[in-house]
C-alpha cells in the first residue's frame, strides 16, 4: 500500500483517474446516489489516498476554509469495497488529520458525514452541530471538530 497526499495539479491524471473512479464505484454505484460527482472542488482540494497496485484502496479530499463551509472540510471519504474491515478507514482519517494540521495548523474542521459513522468521526474528536438532514437519500450529519487535540 503506498499512500499520497498531492494538491489537484500535483495529481497525475492516472491517479486522478483511479480516485474518481473508485468515488463513483462507492458513491453513485454502491449507494446508489445519483449525482455528479466532479463538483468544481477537487481543483481547490487536497487529496490523500493509498494506492494498492492499480486501484485506490481509501481516499479523502481536504478542502480550503470557504470552499464548503467557513471551516476548512474533509469529503468524499471512502474505503474501497475490496480494502474494508481491515482498519484502513481508521488509518486514512488519521493520515487525513495529520495533513490537514500540516496545511491549515490550529483550523477547525468540518465534515458533512453520514449518519451511520457518527460514532467513527466522534471517536476523532468531531461532534454534531444541527440537525440530520437527507443528501441523496441518505441521512448526514454536519460534524464539528473545533481545534486539534
Amino acid at each position: 500500500m503506498e499512500w499520497h497526499q498531492k494538491s489537484f495539479d500535483a495529481l497525475s491524471t492516472r491517479d486522478l483517474y483511479l480516485i474518481l473512479s473508485v468515488r463513483s464505484e462507492v458513491f453513485v454505484a454502491q449507494q446508489r446516489c445519483i449525482y455528479v460527482d466532479p463538483d468544481g472542488k477537487d481543483m481547490q482540494a487536497h487529496h490523500l489516498y493509498a494506492l494498492d497496485g492499480d486501484r485506490v484502496a481509501a481516499c479523502l479530499r481536504l478542502l480550503p476554509p470557504g470552499v464548503s463551509y467557513e471551516e476548512a472540510s474533509i469529503g468524499r471519504v471512502l474505503t474501497g469495497p475490496a480494502h474494508r474491515n481491515r482498519g484502513l478507514g481508521q488509518e486514512l482519517l488519521t493520515r487525513g488529520l495529520a495533513y490537514a494540521e500540516s496545511l491549515w495548523p490550529g483550523a477547525p474542521l468540518r465534515i458533512g458525514a453520514q449518519l451511520y459513522l457518527q460514532k467513527f468521526y466522534a471517536s476523532f474528536g468531531f461532534h454534531a452541530v444541527g440537525e440530520p438532514y437527507d443528501e441523496d437519500g441518505i441521512p448526514h450529519l454536519e460534524m464539528l471538530r473545533p481545534t486539534p487535540p
